[in-house]
């Protein structure tokens, strides 16, 4: 496993990032198994383990804390989490990029990682409600209290990133380190704009959903039926079905990437992590394996090195910059998603 900076920390990662979603609840809710799995990962030389506060309501980063109980795993291992969403009990405080909701969230996060630092702890969406001021302060006084070691974004847009940097200078803050945007084979509208103000910024990059859904495993293939009562297609039907005409685009895509898959040598999830890692804006690939056995056939294609002919070929297939889905859970900033924001009031809306 080769090793990378992390943007301007000096804290050297593994490529392959171990991304800690499918263990609990929502995944393999067997805790001795996904300890077994992340100890698999770090005995081939992955380094770099990234859970949240919200996967399965904690109970990831319950397991992720089991797996690095022993002091010299925890020491050898790079521990990432992330804080935004709601966790346990509703009602209003519960969530967001506040100083009041970080302050109580990143104890929890400690308590239920059983540490007594976290190494990059990232904001996982933007919070329109907050000054990031606000976030920015906080989190430096979490550096300067020990909690944690640095501090990123996740799923920022490009124009936030920016202005928190430039906020950050202009106040004398602690910036951003990192970002983590989903970047796949099908979904490379992060290369317009978030890839390059990151890699200008000096940030790290751990980019997620590397297998697009699972569209880039193999188990999706034009022609052949999908079951959507289980598995990713229950959640989310309308993203998996193949009568759907936004996903004729996908399919077709994936076709074609079995074809140059096959061609050159490798599986497709070889082909689609080694696309993602050969980025140089990407530090670290997330890969979230479920058992064993992925995780085994993910790490296979760690020496798989893509020519130029190849991403050529690639981008002749899917087009440098652009997105043949959104990616699930992708925040949309409130101007697309409120009206209001679009509109003027009716009495003011004419020309004339």
């Amino acid at each position: 496993m080769r090793y990378r900076t992390l943007g301007g920390t000096g804290i050297d990662v593994s490529t392959y990032c171990l991304g800690t979603m499918m263990f609990g609840a929502i995944g393999n809710p067997d805790h001795q198994d996904s300890v077994r799995i992340i100890h698999a990962a770090l005995d081939r030389g992955v380094n770099f383990v990234d859970t949240a506060d919200m996967y399965s309501a904690g109970e990831s980063e319950e397991i992720v804390g089991k797996a690095l109980r022993d002091p010299h795993r925890r020491a050898a291992t790079v521990l990432a989490t992330k804080v935004y969403f709601p966790v346990g009990e509703e009602g209003p405080n519960r969530g967001g990029s506040s100083r009041l909701w970080i302050t109580r969230a990143v104890e929890n996060s400690l308590k239920r990682l059983g540490t007594d630092w976290i190494d990059l702890y990232q904001v996982h969406r933007p919070d329109p409600r907050t000054d990031i001021e606000e976030t920015l302060g906080v989190l430096g006084d979490l550096v300067a209290q020990g909690k944690i070691r640095a501090f990123g974004c996740s799923a920022f847009p490009a124009e936030d990133i920016v202005e928190a940097h430039a906020v950050a200078e202009r106040r004398g803050l602690r910036r951003f380190r990192t970002e983590q945007p989903p970047y796949s084979l099908l979904a490379r509208g992060v290369e317009a704009s978030v890839l390059p103000v990151a890699r200008r910024y000096g940030m790290g990059v751990l980019t997620w959903s590397p297998l697009a859904s699972g569209f880039l495993t193999g188990t999706y293939r034009k022609g052949r039926p999908v079951d959507l009562g289980s598995g990713r297609p229950a959640l989310t039907p309308h993203r998996f079905d193949p009568a759907a005409p936004g996903n004729a685009a996908k399919l077709d895509a994936v076709e074609e990437f079995v074809a140059l898959a096959d061609e050159i040598g490798c599986s497709l999830p070889g082909l689609a992590l080694a696309f993602a890692a050969a980025h140089p804006a990407v530090t670290s690939v997330i890969i979230g394996p479920r058992t064993g056995e992925q995780l085994e056939g993910l790490l296979e294609g760690a020496p798989l090195v893509l020519t130029d002919e190849v991403l050529d070929r690639i981008d002749a297939i899917v087009p440098p910059g652009t997105n043949l889905y959104q990616p699930d859970g992708v925040w949309r900033p409130p101007a697309l998603t409120e009206p209001a924001l679009r509109r003027r009031p009716l009495a003011e809306r004419a020309a004339g």
